[in-house]
């Protein structure tokens, strides 16, 4: 029966692993179903029937969407834009985080029991409402360490050592937990907190916050 040509099948001595052949065989990505082993012996010496075969096996042939669903959506790890929306919703996450805007500190106003207040060239006059605050849209490299972290979060057992590797995961090395030991956990930094890495503690729900436990921050 002939057909396409195919690497030789590997033999004794040749540079070969099993069924992968060293410099030959893909790595990596999914095998292309291959139509011709399933072609019959009958109908394997009319060009004109293994060619239609082999257009429609191209036409339909779902090698690469597969493969790209395992890449950019199914694979945490190599996952892009939607994919990590999607890991991001089955952890309980978002990339969107709301940050306070600079200035929204104390305003302009009289020194008066309860209210924060600045003098002339210290603040801003009060806008009527609460904190103001802009909505942030993480990056797919900024995101992924957020759903990984959420993900730990979420069969966390509460104890030092694992909540050490969320904030090790999250901010890098520096960053630890200390138990208080009267019902209070401290989160330590080595650096003054950005905007971001703070609504990352306060907003996004990612590190544990046992029941009953006061939270401290410390940087």
């Amino acid at each position: 029966m002939s057909g396409p040509p195919y690497p030789p099948a590997p033999t004794s001595g040749s540079n070969a692993i099993g069924k992968f052949v060293i410099g030959v065989s893909q790595i990596g990505d999914i095998s292309a179903f291959d139509w011709w082993v399933s072609c019959l012996s009958q109908y394997a010496n009319s060009p004109i029937l293994a060619q239609i075969i082999a257009s429609f096996n191209a036409a339909v042939d779902q090698t690469e969407e597969l493969d790209n669903l395992y890449d950019l959506v199914w694979n945490v790890l190599t996952a892009q834009g939607y994919g990590l929306d999607l890991w991001g919703r089955i952890v309980g996450v978002t990339r969107t985080l709301a940050i306070p805007v600079m200035g929204s500190g104390p305003t302009f106003g009289f020194n008066e029991p309860g209210n924060d207040w600045a003098g002339f060239g210290q603040g801003p006059f009060a806008s009527g409402g609460g904190a103001l605050t802009q909505n942030v849209v993480l990056s797919d490299a900024q995101f992924l360490p957020l759903i990984l972290a959420k993900a730990a979060s979420n069969i966390c057992d509460g104890s030092i050592p694992a909540i050490n590797s969320i904030l090790l995961g999250l901010f890098g090395p520096g960053a630890y937990v200390a138990d208080g030991l009267n019902m209070s956990l401290t989160y330590t930094f080595p650096a003054p907190l950005t905007a971001l890495q703070t609504a990352i503690i306060q907003n996004a729900g990612v590190l544990p916050n046992p029941c009953g436990v006061v939270i401290n921050i410390a940087s």
